[in-house]
């Protein structure tokens, strides 16, 4: 017996894909965002400070690169309250969770971008008689962001798709409000086939833009 497709739950519903949607996109950016301030931080201190002082900010990196996201994201908001006291609402334990995932990352990211702009800049720049720090924010800064634009670019992708996980710690997110729907309508094909539409929607453009400017980047290179 053949399946009977009715896609008219999708309109039924509209409301919830909205709100899922939003939700999936609100915790992108501000993730995004605070991952990119821990990055920065985290792969300063790799590049630049004493062993020492770069120790625990690589071990930071090294904990969230190794281990699923999906664990981090459990642990976090089962086990952390548990060794503290402290109890985090879903909300905040996913986004704890998913910055501090996405800035382990983009240090990285930082780091080699940094590690890639030619040791000779640094030289001309402290010939003219500026500070380190004003040649790192003036000369080094400006060449390593642009050589590293389509990692964060690749990375913020990544993140996007990575907040489907929040669903897991009943975080109304896109990937959740699916699930309520499904529960209600028995239809997963019809629901988590506009879910995978709407995925595609948003993140077609974002990986498009990223591959022109890796061309762009890669042409100027070259």
């Amino acid at each position: 017996m053949g399946y009977s497709w009715d896609f008219s739950i999708i309109w039924q519903y509209r409301s919830l894909f909205v709100s899922g949607l939003w939700l999936t996109l609100l915790y992108t950016v501000t993730t995004v965002a605070a991952g990119l301030a821990i990055g920065l931080i985290a792969g300063c201190a790799r590049s630049f400070a004493p062993k020492a002082l770069a120790a625990p900010f690589r071990l930071y990196i090294e904990i969230f690169r190794c281990t699923p996201l999906l664990v981090q994201l459990i642990w976090m908001y089962y086990a952390l309250p548990v060794l503290t006291g402290t109890t985090l609402s879903p909300q905040m334990a996913s986004f704890l969770t998913l910055s501090l995932y996405t800035g382990a990352f983009y240090a990285e990211i930082f780091r080699g971008g940094i590690a890639a702009v030619d040791r000779g800049q640094w030289e001309a720049g402290k010939a003219t008689g500026m500070l380190p720090t004003m040649v790192f924010r003036r000369i080094v800064l400006p060449q390593a962001v642009r050589l590293m634009i389509p990692s964060f670019i690749n990375q913020t992708v990544m993140q996007l798709k990575n907040t489907s996980l929040v669903s897991t710690i009943t975080v109304a997110d896109l990937v959740y409000q699916g699930s309520v729907i499904t529960a209600a309508t028995y239809r997963p094909l019809e629901v988590y086939t506009a879910i995978a539409v709407l995925y595609l929607v948003v993140l077609f453009p974002i990986t498009s833009f990223a591959e022109y400017v890796e061309r762009r980047v890669g042409g100027a290179k070259a």
